[in-house]
């Protein structure tokens, strides 16, 4: 992967103290690259949300020398630039524009950079392979161009009424890598899949685009089916290193990726305590949140503050039933939020789609402590030790399938806390 800058080299602007750059899109609430530029360089990078029609003004200001542009205006941009890149004729977007000395402007693309760094971070040869992707927008179109110029044997675009569609898969089942474009699957939006992914028995790599969440189901079922995989946010680091190579005349390392990444995944997800009624996952929580000076959630206390009754009145009054019902609205909507310590009830990991929920954003932790040990107190569905055994023989494989992480729990509760490490 080249990362010179010969392109543009007449075109970067190299005054430390005269660069302001920013992003440009429509809606940019959840966007991570003031963090991510921030990480890399000490110059300045701001939000611009822009609606359509005030877009001629902000071409037409001078203040910033340079900026990123996001949905829906990649093309916009490409057409407004009276000098492009190679790669950016290639794309038929840009989503980097520097403002050269006499005032025009310069288009590059830098999504092809971060898309072919985010395959070749999976070991993803493209060379002789078939190539399914999922969705035919602007991602589609760098991802397609990626696999065509790393000698793809065929490429198959997927939408939903196109040639091939979402009723007609059966015919690529022998996909060998899987790509993901679509914003099926993100925040707020979690839990949702597009295709059943055991059916590509050929498949042996799966990239998705969408970085939040962390592990979307696409890429649960590929874990699941020991397919390597990857999200986008590693695509999202490289393209931003190669725009700030742009914008500032500087070549960085590449090892700067994966310290951005690591650092803003560590940010991004969650931290949540799975285990028996009674292991202590409230209690392991709150020094958590005090160790790490993060928000700490309790789902069972969500579940009380919003009925205004107890655990046990719910479960005497509505049944179980009603109680899961609850508990999985609790997780759902505190699981796909950030940088949260979150302990869960004791049956949260009983539904599917309460462990989905859970392990998509987070780091799951399973506290794994002796049945002798388990508290009863106040317990509607764990009163006595050959219940707890009972109970505990049916949730292990649970508790194990969701975990990220296997904590042997201490009778105190610091030396539990010290046994985790993240």
């Amino acid at each position: 992967m080249n990362v010179s800058n010969s392109a543009t080299s007449e075109a970067t602007l190299k005054t430390k103290g005269d660069l302001m750059f920013g992003l440009l899109g429509r809606k940019l609430t959840h966007s991570l690259s003031p963090q991510i530029h921030s990480l890399l360089c000490d110059y300045e990078y701001k939000l611009y949300p822009t609606e359509p029609e005030k877009l001629d003004e902000f071409f037409a200001d001078t203040t910033l020398k340079g900026f990123n542009v996001t949905i829906p205006y990649k093309v916009e941009a490409f057409n407004r630039c009276p000098e492009l890149s190679e790669t950016a004729k290639k794309v038929g977007s840009v989503n980097t524009v520097i403002r050269k000395p006499d005032g025009t402007l310069y288009g590059d693309n830098t999504d092809y950079f971060g898309f072919l760094y985010m395959a070749k971070k999976i070991g993803c040869d493209f060379k002789g392979k078939k190539v399914l992707i999922l969705g035919s927008g602007g991602a589609s179109l760098t991802a397609q161009l990626v696999a065509a110029d790393e000698g793809a044997k065929e490429i198959i675009v997927v939408s939903r009424g196109g040639e091939n569609n979402y009723n007609n898969l059966s015919l690529h089942y022998d996909a060998d890598v899987i790509v993901n474009t679509t914003p099926v699957g993100m925040y707020p939006n979690n839990g949702e899949r597009l295709i059943d992914l055991s059916q590509f028995s050929n498949c042996r790599k799966a990239i998705d685009m969408i970085y939040n969440p962390a592990r979307t189901v696409f890429l649960l079922d590929a874990q699941k089916l020991g397919i390597d995989c990857i999200n986008g946010l590693p695509m999202l680091v490289a393209q931003a290193l190669r725009a700030a190579e742009i914008f500032t005349g500087k070549e960085f390392s590449l090892s700067e990726i994966d310290r951005i990444h690591d650092i803003i995944l560590a940010n991004q997800k969650n931290v949540v305590l799975i285990g028996m009624p009674g292991c202590g996952k409230s209690t392991i929580a709150r020094l958590l949140s005090e160790k790490l000076g993060r928000e700490c959630v309790d789902t069972d206390s969500l579940i009380v503050d919003k009925s205004n009754e107890s655990i046990p009145q719910i479960f005497e009054k509505y049944g179980e039933a009603e109680l899961r019902n609850r508990e999985t609205e609790a997780v759902k909507t505190v699981a796909k939020e950030q940088g949260r310590i979150i302990a869960t009830g004791g049956g949260a990991i009983l539904r599917e789609e309460n462990r989905i929920a859970l392990k998509e954003n987070s780091t799951v932790i399973f506290l794994n402590a002796p049945i002798d040990s388990l508290a009863t107190d106040g317990r509607p569905l764990s009163k006595d030790v050959e219940t707890l055994k009972k109970m505990h023989s049916i949730r292990l494989p649970l508790y194990i399938e969701t975990a990220d992480v296997i904590v042997e729990v201490d009778p105190d509760p610091e030396e539990t806390l010290r046994r985790i490490k993240l």
